[in-house]
């Protein structure tokens, strides 16, 4: 039998073990999420919840919860980016085809369900973040918004004498307000969805056009 190469035996141990540089970053990446799930179940129980709690429910030290994420705001920003990225991807499956304010009516149904759900969350987020992140974090629904609003604009639909953007504005800030009120106990949350469309079908149905009753 050949003599192994002096050395080759260690080499081929070598190779087949991680380098060091990829285990840490293997390592980071489990923390990462550990972390990131912890702190999206912690802020959707309380919007207060500390970093401490967050770190704990993690399974990590303090210390390697801001290694990932220097201030309890990134960590907020985090979680709000990762919450919205995962909404979107269920509003996939919402219908937003055919006539316009029903289009719109089905998809404030959906995204209604997904800001009760998480209502803590962004209520965190409001208070760590500034409003303008905080909208830019829900750029694709506001463009599936803005989508159905502009198809009612050019059907007449919808009224076309105001700022489309204002028209996006207003559904969004619509949805935040019902989700407060919720909180409060000042709207049933299961009239909700209603109460929101119906809402919105009025402010946004074209002047002299009939006002359609948002569909149970």
């Amino acid at each position: 039998m050949a003599a192994t190469p002096r050395g080759a035996g260690d080499r081929s141990r070598s190779a087949q073990r991680p380098a060091p540089q990829a285990e840490r970053r293997a390592d980071a990446r489990r923390n990462i999420k550990s972390i990131l799930d912890a702190a999206q179940l912690c802020l959707a129980r309380d919007a207060d919840a500390s970093v401490a709690d967050m770190a704990k429910a993690a399974g990590v030290g303090r210390v390697t919860l801001y290694g990932h994420f220097k201030t309890r705001a990134d960590l907020v920003d985090a979680v709000l980016t990762r919450t919205m990225e995962q909404s979107d991807a269920a509003l996939d499956a919402t219908d937003t085809t055919g006539d316009p304010r029903e289009a719109l009516t089905r998809l404030v149904g959906a995204s209604w369900r997904i800001v009760h759900q998480l209502h803590s969350v962004l209520r965190a987020a409001h208070r760590e973040l500034p409003p303008e992140r905080i909208r830019a974090v829900h750029d694709r629904t506001l463009q599936r918004v803005q989508t159905i609003i502009d198809r009612g604009r050019d059907a007449g639909a919808f009224r076309d004498d105001l700022p489309q953007r204002w028209m996006v504005t207003t559904v969004f800030s619509l949805m935040h307000a019902a989700a407060e009120d919720t909180a409060a106990g000042r709207l049933d949350a299961d009239d909700a969805a209603r109460v929101i469309s119906a809402t919105l079908l009025a402010a946004l149905t074209a002047p002299g056009t009939a006002v359609p009753a948002p569909a149970p």
